[in-house]
C-alpha cells in the first residue's frame, strides 16, 4: 500500500486497537495468477510474540485452498472513509478523499478441530456477550454446531508484516483542518459524520 509521510502509522498498539475495532476484513490470495478475495469477520490473537488474524471460511468456497499454495497472503481492514473537497480549503486545490486503511500480509495454514472450536467460541463471546439473549457456544445444541463445523474450514495468518494509513488531513493548515471537520459534520453521510468525529478527536490527542 502507497502510503505517503504524512499518513503513515507506526504505532502498533495504535494499529491493531484499529484491527480490533474495525475486523470485518477482506481477505486476498492469488490462484493460477488470479486475485481472489472474501470479506470475513476476523479476529486478532497473539501468542507469545507473534500476531495472527484468525477466521473461517465456508467449505464451498475454493480460497481456503490457496490459503497454503500462496508465499503472502493479504488481509485488509478499512476504517472511516470521507470525500474532502476543496472548496473547503483557504487556497485553491484539488479534492480528495480521508480514509483509514490496515494491510496486513502474512502466511496462512488450515486450524484443526479443536482450534476451530475455541476460535469460534472467542468469536461469539465478542459479539454476543453483551446482548440480551447471547447465542454462545455452549448454549447451542451438539447437533446444530456438528452440522455447522462441517460447512466451515478454519485458519490462520501468521503475521509477517503491517502497513498502515490514517489520512485525515494531517498536511493541511490549522484553519483548513478545523474547516473540514465543520463541513464534514454538516454533510449528510455517516462516512462523513465518522471522519468529522474521528478528526477532531486526532486534534484532541495531538494537543
Amino acid at each position: 500500500m502507497y502510503i505517503p509521510k504524512y499518513f503513515k502509522v507506526t504505532n502498533v498498539d495504535e494499529i491493531w486497537d484499529f484491527v480490533q475495532k474495525n475486523s470485518f476484513g477482506t481477505i486476498v490470495t492469488t490462484e493460477q495468477g488470479k486475485p481472489i478475495a472474501t470479506h470475513l469477520p476476523l479476529q486478532l490473537m497473539k501468542e507469545g510474540d507473534t500476531y495472527y488474524i484468525t477466521g473461517h471460511i465456508a467449505y464451498g468456497n475454493p480460497q481456503w485452498r490457496t490459503f497454503e499454495t500462496c508465499e503472502d497472503v493479504l488481509v485488509m481492514f478499512q476504517g472511516a472513509h470521507a470525500y474532502i473537497s476543496s472548496s473547503w480549503y483557504e487556497e485553491e486545490n484539488v479534492p480528495t478523499w480521508n480514509y483509514q486503511a490496515v494491510h496486513v500480509y502474512g502466511t496462512a495454514s488450515i486450524l484443526d478441530e479443536e482450534e476451530l472450536k475455541q476460535d469460534l467460541t472467542m468469536l461469539l463471546q465478542k459479539y454476543e456477550k453483551h446482548r440480551k439473549n447471547p447465542v454462545l457456544w455452549d448454549k447451542l445444541s451438539p447437533e446444530v454446531l456438528e452440522k455447522q463445523l462441517k460447512g466451515i474450514v478454519g485458519f490462520k495468518i501468521k503475521v509477517q508484516e503491517i502497513q498502515a494509513a490514517n489520512k485525515l488531513s494531517q498536511n493541511r493548515n490549522e484553519e483548513d483542518y478545523h474547516n473540514i471537520i465543520n463541513k464534514l459534520y454538516e454533510e449528510k453521510d455517516l462516512n462523513s459524520q465518522q471522519m468529522a468525529q474521528l478528526m477532531k478527536r486526532k486534534l484532541k490527542k495531538d494537543k
